[in-house]
């Protein structure tokens, strides 16, 4: 866990000055690598979709040591045994998907701290320096991890104003995707009435005097994200901006075109959009 980074982070915060990440979910540590080097705020490692396994989790998280580049897991489901094995092996924070009731975020909570506050078992791994280091990392880990839930479902909506006071708790992530899905819209990022409801749920999170954040689809919509009041700002995904700049590319020699959307074999003729 670095300590420096976090608190550097929650000063921006503070400070009411945004914070900018990226959304990795390929497994070169590279990726990662390039963000620090850029200065990136926070690096969000995917471990609920996708590939990544845990050596590929702890290969990232290694890439962003002695940096100030807060590294932060998204686990696939509220555990506590992923929680404290992504914080054992050195993340700096943890998002949980999915989370709807005060009930549930408390228990979140609880997976990252220590006992007596909580149940995260006590590891000899990085986080603690390989052992080294057990009574120094305990002694300030509770008070420093990040926990992240992520508001990605009506059901979550009448009780986000409680969540708000949940102590141990001071982001709130948004999955738009989701969110639409719930709401009977599924495959739309916003939905209608969607893109309303999330900028509602912001406000009430923002006057309770938490900071909310959302992934931006595209440099307009960052810069959106930006003016409506958010503040832990992901640029993109590692994958969705590698596609970004391939189609910008493609479409300067019009050689773009659409992805197929089925994994079955397909004639290269007839892929949609084919100049061929």
């Amino acid at each position: 866990m670095k300590i420096k980074a976090l608190k550097k982070l929650r000063n921006k915060l503070k400070s009411n000055e945004p914070i900018y990440g990226l959304w990795v979910t390929l497994e070169s540590p590279s990726i990662t690598e390039m963000a620090v080097s850029l200065g990136m705020d926070w690096v969000l490692i995917d471990a609920e979709h996708g590939h990544l396994d845990w050596k590929d989790i702890s290969t990232h998280i290694s890439a962003a040591m002695r940096s100030d580049t807060v590294v932060i897991v998204r686990i696939a489901e509220r555990s506590t045994a992923l929680s404290k094995r992504a914080l054992d092996i050195g993340a700096d924070g943890i998002m949980i998907p999915w989370m709807e009731s005060v009930e549930e975020l408390e228990k979140a909570v609880r997976d990252c701290n220590y006992p007596p506050e909580g149940r995260r078992g006590i590891g000899g791994e990085r986080a603690t320096a390989w052992g080294q280091c057990l009574k120094e990392h305990t002694a300030e880990a509770n008070e420093n991890v990040l926990v992240i839930p992520m508001i990605e479902s009506i059901d979550a909506v009448p009780n986000v104003a409680n969540m708000c006071k949940v102590d141990g708790v001071e982001i709130f992530f948004f999955g738009p995707a989701d969110f639409s899905s719930t709401a009977g819209f599924r495959g739309q990022w916003e939905g209608p009435g969607i893109a309303e409801k999330i900028l509602e749920l912001k406000n009430t999170i923002k006057d309770a005097g938490k900071y909310c954040g959302v992934v931006s689809t595209s440099n307009q919509n960052l810069t959106d994200r930006l003016d409506q009041g958010f503040q832990m700002l992901a640029i993109g995904t590692d994958g969705g901006l590698m596609l970004r700049s391939i189609h910008e590319s493609l479409k300067k020699v019009n050689r773009d075109r659409s992805a197929a959307t089925s994994l079955d074999p397909i004639d290269g003729h007839d892929l949609p959009n084919s100049n061929n």
